[in-house]
């Protein structure tokens, strides 16, 4: 281990003895800021993310076109109030949550089904957003439907786009690169759902297999597509493009909030619970709320316990420099999605005065929850998006400032789901199997 060994970072940070522990437990973030000092401390700008928004307008009518399931070419979901698992929650751990609770749902998200839709696609179309400028194929009397045409897919035929994924990332990028024509490689970890592979492949998409996890995976995607000129290689660890598509989300939300006549000031708080792998999701979505809503929301990562590499790089400082198996985890989670031995450094470090804090979640606890959240609101999220979920009573356990005020709003993001198909499902819900 880097420049400390694991009782030496134990003894600096006694907390770490818990995750080592495979505990459920919430780590708070001594580096917090205000919104104006942080930014201070980032190349990053509300010009980005507007940059990211004129971006995905300008597409719209070539994802209306090419997927008539979106609405007029956006591709968002609903901010759905969940009453009855408020009341689930309230029994289960013998605690009441003072406000509301609400679950943003990109389980629904069209195209690919999950919050990879956001970042992935977004990628992908900057990237032939560009590759058409550079071609001089854009014509400007036209609207951007015109990417539906064959002359765009002969050009985008000559190009490569890859990437390395644990499975929802690899269906974003999948979909949407061999719909617009490209020739697309996923590098796939051992823990990727079957099922995953299997759609990628009735999609035209070359999926590639490794015995290692994930970093592995992109490990070995990043070197093949370095060594060939006509390939893009999406860097879930570091692009800041894919962050960007994240980040989107935060203006989305505060338009969804105000549709609903949630305020968020001092005091009206808003408290964001997002699972969190490598941390490329999470950490986008995070600072465009950070961006849009101000001080007054309060971001926070959810993660296994068996694969906690955001709160251990974060903790130690160290980001991808440290990593869970430094600590004798083992990276083995039914939560496939967030079954990371190691973080983004580029997230990390970027989020270092965002976060608020991150929390551990046992696999026990995210198929119960799946289960309590179909019974009580008929709403099925894969087991890694449910890692949010027991965000409002970890900060009230934890007395987290504001965290109980009667007109706190709660929010959960439900990061995958509506295309697992049915029998997996039925064995998440049963828990037969993972």
């Amino acid at each position: 281990m880097n420049k400390k060994t694991q009782s030496e970072w134990l003894e600096k940070l006694p907390l770490l003895q818990s995750v080592v522990e495979q505990k459920e437990v919430l780590w708070c973030n001594p580096s917090v800021e205000w919104v104006a000092a942080g930014l201070l401390k980032t190349h990053l700008s509300k010009v980005d993310i507007v940059d990211a928004s004129d971006r995905l307008e300008r597409f719209a009518p070539y994802l209306a076109k090419a997927f008539p399931d979106t609405d007029k070419g956006v591709i968002e979901s609903p901010l759905t109030p969940i009453p009855k698992m408020k009341r689930e929650l309230e029994t289960a751990y013998a605690i009441q949550i003072p406000g509301k609770l609400l679950l943003k749902q990109d389980n629904a998200l069209p195209i690919s089904g999950s919050i990879k839709a956001r970042g992935g696609i977004y990628e992908v179309l900057k990237h032939a957003e560009t590759l058409a400028i550079n071609s001089q194929l854009l014509d400007s009397t036209k609207d951007y439907s015109q990417f539906d045409t064959p002359v765009f897919r002969e050009l985008f035929a000559k190009h490569k786009i890859a990437v390395g994924s644990t499975g929802n990332l690899g269906l974003s990028i999948g979909i949407m690169s061999a719909k617009l024509g490209f020739h697309v490689t996923v590098h796939m970890s051992a823990d990727a759902k079957q099922w995953k592979k299997d759609l990628l492949r009735s999609k035209g998409v070359h999926v590639v297999e490794y015995i290692d996890d994930y970093s592995k995976a992109v490990e070995e995607g990043r070197r093949q597509a370095e060594a060939d000129p006509s390939c893009h290689f999406v860097d879930d660890e570091n692009s800041t493009d894919l962050f960007m598509g994240y980040a989107v989300a935060g203006e989305r939300v505060a338009a969804q909030l105000k549709e609903q006549n949630i305020i968020v000031d001092e005091a009206h708080p808003l408290f964001v619970y997002l699972p969190c792998g490598v941390g490329g999701g999470p950490g986008g979505v995070a600072f465009g709320l950070k961006l849009a809503l101000g001080d007054h929301v309060h971001c926070l990562f959810a993660e296994p316990t068996h694969s906690p590499c955001m709160m251990i790089g974060m903790m130690t400082g160290m980001h991808d420099q440290v990593s869970v198996a430094d600590f004798g985890l083992d990276n083995k989670t039914a939560a496939d999605g967030l079954a990371v031995g190691t973080a983004s450094a580029f997230v990390g470090k970027t989020m270092e005065p965002f976060l608020t804090g991150c929390y551990t979640v046992e696999d026990q606890t995210l198929f119960t929850l799946l289960k309590k959240l179909a019974d009580s609101e008929d709403i099925w999220l894969e087991p890694s998006a449910l890692a949010g979920m027991t965000g409002p009573v970890q900060v009230i356990q934890s007395k987290l400032p504001s965290a109980d005020f009667k007109n706190t709003t709660h929010l959960v993001w439900g990061t995958g789901g509506n295309m697992v198909p049915a029998d997996e499902m039925k064995r998440y819900y049963n828990h037969t199997g993972k």
